[in-house]
């Protein structure tokens, strides 16, 4: 229970108290229930959508406004995480260098081209998808990239630097917890896109090997993972899942 109050303390704007001690035990939970968390979105996402367009609204513009309402829903900590990951792998110099740019507040023009492009991207496919009234893609692809924040703190993973979110939760999630979480959101996924049972599961199987191979890059290049890594890998999964589950519309 400590784990699933911080979790949703952390990574949602809802009045959650989280756990008076937060060390690694509690931190780790908060990983793993973290799918949870974007399975609320995604439901939440997909209502708002499904509104929006009987409103009359364009589906275009609620694909946007759904991609502003999920940012405010997070606090907008995974797309500052994006930005400042972009920052970081668009530097020249040692992993020191790279992490002294993603800390020092503000963003580059890596970051800022990498937010214009993937927040773009997730509100036309959202839109599109609401359009076609593939409303449990939606769902599905939100909540594909909480399991890529699973993924990203796999065994074997250090963090960056010895203090912060990174030292947490680097490291601290078993294959078998990540094996669960795949192995549901493929099941799932079976149903995203009507009529092709294969086609949501193979999107999804791309979507987190991208994630498992970028979380592997981002520790090379930056000597570990941290919290900005975290939510780099959680905003491009879904905007691959959503282009990926967009193409069998």
């Amino acid at each position: 229970m400590d784990g699933a109050r911080l979790a949703f303390s952390w990574l949602t704007v809802l009045p959650v108290r989280g756990p008076r001690i937060v060390d690694r035990q509690a931190s780790a939970w908060a990983i793993a229930v973290t799918p949870l968390i974007g399975l609320v979105l995604g439901l939440s996402t997909t209502l708002l959508l499904w509104g929006m367009l009987a409103l009359g609204l364009p589906s275009l513009l609620a694909g946007i406004l759904a991609v502003g309402f999920l940012a405010l829903a997070t606090r907008g900590l995974h797309i500052d995480g994006l930005a400042d990951t972009a920052d970081g792998l668009g530097t020249f110099g040692p992993p020191e260098r790279a992490q002294r740019i993603m800390h020092a507040g503000g963003s580059g023009p890596f970051g800022i081209a990498t937010l214009v492009v993937v927040l773009i991207g997730q509100g036309l496919a959202l839109g599109a998808l609401a359009g076609a009234s593939m409303f449990v893609a939606i769902t599905v692809a939100i909540a594909a990239g909480r399991v890529a924040v699973v993924i990203a703190c796999r065994p074997g993973l250090r963090a960056a630097r010895p203090e912060g979110f990174g030292a947490l939760v680097a490291g601290s999630q078993s294959w078998a917890t990540i094996g669960s979480w795949v192995a549901a959101s493929l099941f799932i996924a079976t149903v995203a896109v009507p009529g092709s049972p294969l086609h949501g599961v193979i999107v999804l199987i791309v979507a987190f090997a991208f994630a498992l191979v970028f979380v592997m890059h981002c520790a090379r290049r930056l000597g570990g993972i941290n919290g900005d890594v975290l939510g780099a890998a959680l905003e491009l999964t879904v905007l691959i899942a959503v282009v990926g589950l967009l193409l069998g519309a």
